[in-house]
């Protein structure tokens, strides 16, 4: 299989990062309490910040965020399964778009941790459907529900990889919602034996 993989939330723990270092920043460093949405899982949609405190939060913390970011349990040993047992992997991610020097952190990052085991790579990725279509992708794991909708909506399967239980999001034969690294590889494994 051909598989589209997202970095921020879905390999590295990066977006639960970015949760924390908002809060703060908004708190400390803007000494406001502006938040608007905590069920967004965006942070400039979470909080009523001007487009300067947004770049002002960008530039004090985001190279700390990325380099500070874990892997996500169980991440590594199923993509390297994957890999091993001839799936394709391929990296599609915004990661890069906001600031380029992201990216060979990123690289950097893999590399150290074995992890630069990637087909092909695609970054500053905004638009993922055209991507999926292009490498032609048997499935996409995405934490962004509304970017898993859009691929799903082009015949491809997604997978949403949401970090807690819920219970009103849609399913049907092209969009799945699992929890852990564990579920996909058995919902990849499934797949294979359709």
């Amino acid at each position: 299989m051909r598989i589209g993989i997202d970095l921020d939330g879905v390999i590295f723990d990066s977006e639960k990062e970015f949760r924390v270092y908002s809060e703060l920043y908004d708190m400390l460093d803007l000494k406001q309490n502006s938040k608007i949405n905590n069920q967004e899982l965006k942070f400039q949609d979470r909080f009523n910040w001007s487009k300067e405190e947004i770049e002002g939060f960008l530039k004090k913390y985001h190279k700390q965020i990325i380099v500070e970011s874990n892997f996500m349990p169980g991440v590594k040993r199923i993509l390297k399964l994957l890999k091993e047992e001839g799936h394709t992997l391929i990296v599609i991610t915004a990661r890069g778009g906001i600031n380029k020097e992201m990216i060979k952190i990123t690289e950097e990052i893999l590399k150290q941790n074995e992890m630069y085991i990637f087909d092909k790579y695609y970054w500053s990725t905004e638009n993922k459907d055209e991507v999926c279509i292009k490498e032609n992708i048997d499935i996409m794991i995405d934490d962004f529900y509304q970017k898993c909708k859009s691929i799903a909506n082009k015949k491809i399967k997604t997978i949403y990889l949401k970090d807690a239980p819920s219970y009103n999001l849609e399913e049907n034969d092209y969009i799945k919602v699992l929890y852990n690294w564990g579920e996909i590889y058995r919902y990849i494994k499934e797949l294979e034996t359709k």
